[in-house]
């Protein structure tokens, strides 16, 4: 995740009807759904939907890639295609919810060391943490002007 969604912003997007994929799941021509399979013949496609544009296409590329892989390479059989609403699916898992969670599943991922090596994740992982101390500790703008009146 912290390769598709890099910033605290990042996870901002991932709202129950917000149009952006909250839980992973697969489905024919559902914006919902974080893997949407689109088209027919040759234009049949799959849209991996859970990076947004503010991800690094190569990192993010390199991650969708490795699991696919990954998938072929051990048979892993899909889930059962979802219909319906996939924000209602509460049995789904979900992406995290913040970019602590993110970088916290990442740093203790034996696949993500497998594939980009114990290095980079430890850099990857003191990178984000690092990120996230910074938002914690900043005090905002709508933050004065919210509390300065009353507390």
């Amino acid at each position: 995740m912290p390769f598709y969604a890099p910033t605290v912003n990042s996870y901002k997007r991932y709202v129950d009807g917000s149009w952006a994929p909250t839980r992973l799941a697969w489905s024919y021509d559902n914006r919902t759904a974080g893997f949407r399979v689109v088209g027919k013949g040759e234009s049949l496609r799959i849209e991996c939907r859970i990076p947004g544009a503010d991800c690094n296409p190569y990192l993010a590329f390199a991650a969708a890639l490795a699991s696919g892989l990954d998938g072929i390479e051990k048979q892993i059989e899909p889930p059962t295609i979802f219909e319906g609403d996939i924000y209602a699916a509460k049995d789904l898992a979900r992406v995290p919810y913040t970019l602590g969670e993110a970088v916290e599943q990442f740093s203790k991922s034996d696949f993500s060391k497998a594939v980009f090596g114990e290095a980079v994740v430890a850099h990857y992982t003191h990178f984000y943490q690092t990120e996230q101390k910074a938002y914690n500790s900043a005090v905002t703008d709508w933050e004065r002007k919210r509390y300065f009146e009353r507390i």
